[in-house]
């Protein structure tokens, strides 16, 4: 690896790439082609059809096929960093997580697992190599933020301590239905954990969901619509900016979000 692509790995804990598996690859890559304006490159294909979706010659996610026989539920997939995969997989196991699958090598682009947390939240560890993962640095159509939504912080919260290493830092409000922690690492936020208790989607268990910004979260939520998607939670002023969570055709839900501070 180059001196510079070293500089730009990221620290182990950082959300570094989302992912999406999905029945159909063709239909999926034209709707968010025109949500986002992506275009796309092949992947390593050692699980299947897979592409890369870019936006000014930078990568920023990745999508799948399934097998015909596949049937899990469509979801992005947050992948957190590690210098060493199956170290961190073996920590995951201790930790009262699960390892589903890996870790193995994706070609020469890096090590993969994907793991879940001791409340069930799916996410994966990536172990880069040629590949790094997203471009850091956000703009329109980029992941630019990853939240766990779950039952409450307290439990999960020290898995991804103990884990990665994260600083979890808890938000003291007025209310104290609000159960909100923010992941730390070197004392800057890198993701959160946000605890909803009874109103957590029984279709979808405790999940990351991945943030896309936008220029125009209003516009982009009815464009979603256009495309055949739905919006979960309407356009609204929350910690990020003005966000509304959407899903795809497949059922894929994640959040769209207009920075309060563009890039």
């Amino acid at each position: 690896m180059t001196e510079a692509a070293e500089a730009t790995r990221r620290t182990p804990g950082t959300p570094c790439w989302v992912s999406l598996m999905v029945h159909g690859l063709g239909s999926t890559e034209d709707f968010y082609a025109d949500l986002f304006g992506w275009e796309y490159v092949p992947g390593p294909e050692q699980l299947g059809p897979y592409v890369r979706a870019v936006l000014d010659g930078q990568e920023v996610a990745g999508i799948g096929e399934m097998p015909p026989d596949g049937h899990l539920p469509m979801a992005w997939t947050t992948y957190l960093a590690t210098d060493d995969a199956d170290a961190t997989a073996e920590s995951v196991r201790a930790c009262g997580g699960t390892v589903a699958v890996g870790p193995l090598d994706a070609g020469i682009a890096g090590r993969v697992a994907i793991c879940s947390d001791p409340l069930g939240a799916v996410f994966g560890l990536w172990q880069a190599q040629a590949h790094l993962g997203a471009r850091p640095h956000g703009g329109p159509g980029t992941p630019v933020w990853h939240e766990l939504i779950t039952q409450d912080t307290s439990t999960v919260g020290k898995f991804y301590e103990h884990v990665f290493g994260h600083e979890a830092q808890t938000h003291v409000t007025a209310s104290d239905d609000f159960d909100h922690l923010t992941l730390n690492l070197a004392g800057r936020p890198v993701a959160a954990v946000h605890g909803v208790g009874r109103s957590l989607p029984h279709d979808r268990g405790p999940h990351w969901l991945a943030y896309f910004e936008v220029e125009d979260t209003d516009a982009a939520a009815s464009r979603v619509e256009q495309l055949g998607g739905r919006v979960v939670d309407p356009p609204r002023q929350g910690m990020r900016g003005r966000q509304a969570t959407v899903a795809d055709p497949e059922g894929a839900v994640f959040a769209l979000v207009r920075s309060r501070h563009p890039q």
